[in-house]
């Protein structure tokens, strides 16, 4: 056999290991998520301050503000977040606990302390807004990797910043979207921007996260998130100060009875 035939047959080769071994789209989403996920592992625990800001159609806004802890998970289990409202005075202590799981469906409670109980979020109401926010019980509780599936569409520029494109499909069948499009920079794997669409697949909302800082040498978090709602026009912007991490949390924090105890 000639040299030229040799290496034309170890050219085709290549291709076809190549051919076999590329990433389809699917996987390609799943890794850059997978990858986020990576990158933020070992936080530990987590606190800060958050002002909450309503805007409706006519520009009128009201402002809440809260206090939240984040513990991260272990094993299988996922990560465990608490949010309490420290005014205004009529929903002073009210209280939402998130325990996310990889295997099922994300447990929430809610305590009311004008009624003195909690009540358990239905895994069909977690597509509700949260507290008469553009959040909805859902997007409060955060993301595991599990919850979704995934497909790469693109490469695009955001804000300046070279961003995957990627489209996340809900596995829970009561979850309040069809699809959600992520723009995550391909430096850091931070989530910059997310288009949400409702369950007839019409654009519902815009998530913009903005004033991003790195703590530890590793956690990026932004100090401040804008979702719009692009059907009624209202708006919330969560603005967080005073992050902290590694500041002693445990699981006893973020149980039911931690809810009732919160200031």
């Amino acid at each position: 056999m000639n040299r030229k035939l040799v290496n034309l047959l170890a050219a085709f080769s290549l291709v076809a290991v190549t051919q076999v071994h590329a990433e389809t789209p699917e996987e390609k989403g799943y890794n850059i998520y997978k990858e986020a996920e990576r990158r933020d592992e070992g936080f530990v625990d987590n606190q800060a301050d958050m002002l909450m800001i309503l805007k409706n159609k006519q520009e009128a806004t009201s402002e809440r503000e809260m206090s939240v802890k984040g513990l991260e998970g272990k094993g299988d289990e996922g990560d465990m977040s608490l949010m309490v409202f420290l005014s205004p005075k009529d929903q002073k202590g009210t209280a939402l606990l998130t325990h996310q799981h990889k295997d099922r469906d994300d447990d929430q409670w809610l305590y009311l302390p004008a009624l003195k109980r909690v009540k358990k979020i239905a895994s069909s109401k977690k597509s509700g807004p949260f507290m008469g926010s553009e959040f909805s019980f859902e997007d409060i509780g955060g993301q595991s990797i599990e919850d979704y599936t995934y497909k790469y569409l693109k490469d695009e520029s955001y804000e300046g910043q070279d961003c995957f494109v990627v489209e996340s499909y809900p596995v829970d069948k009561n979850s309040g979207y069809t699809r959600v499009v992520s723009w995550i920079d391909k430096e850091h794997y931070r989530t910059l921007k997310a288009e949400f669409y409702d369950r007839k697949s019409s654009h519902l909302k815009t998530l913009t996260t903005n004033g991003f800082k790195q703590y530890e040498g590793k956690f990026w978090r932004p100090d401040e998130l804008l979702m719009v709602n692009h059907q009624t026009g209202r708006s919330t912007v969560m603005k967080q100060s005073n992050i902290k991490f590694k500041t002693g949390l445990s699981d006893s924090d973020f149980n039911k009875n931690s809810l009732k105890r919160a200031r």
